[in-house]
């Protein structure tokens, strides 16, 4: 099974940076999606950001757009997310979550669509 650890979390305060890494442990045929969830205590999983891997198109909830960027390294079976302008509001578990094939044709935020998840890193963001 596809195995995919992340790292990157850490501590901030409101207005900076973080860059979470996840690394899947082979590589995946064309047409996979893969994606960045959250949870925070007492709240539901969300998706925050995902992409496409034959388009690379991305996908991104609201919340997030214009402030975080998905991107991947295929060579090195690796995704990023790069957060910026941090928010105490953006504190949570974040989880890496990848599918093949993917079953549509663009980026999904559903939980759903996912068949294989990380362990999760925690991202802690102070005002």
């Amino acid at each position: 099974a596809l195995q995919l650890l992340e790292s990157g979390g850490g501590s901030v305060q409101a207005g900076g940076s973080l860059r979470l890494s996840c690394v899947r442990s082979g590589d995946l045929p064309s047409r996979y999606c893969m994606g960045w969830f959250r949870q925070a205590p007492g709240k539901e999983r969300e998706g925050v950001a995902s992409i496409y891997s034959s388009y690379g198109s991305t996908a991104y909830t609201d919340s997030v757009k214009g402030r975080f960027t998905i991107s991947q390294d295929k060579a090195k079976n690796t995704v990023f997310l790069q957060m910026d302008s941090l928010k105490p509001e953006d504190s949570a578990m974040y989880y890496c979550a990848a599918t093949y094939p993917c079953p549509t044709y663009f980026p999904s935020l559903r939980q759903e669509t996912y068949k294989y998840w990380g362990q999760g890193t925690q991202v802690t963001v102070s005002s």
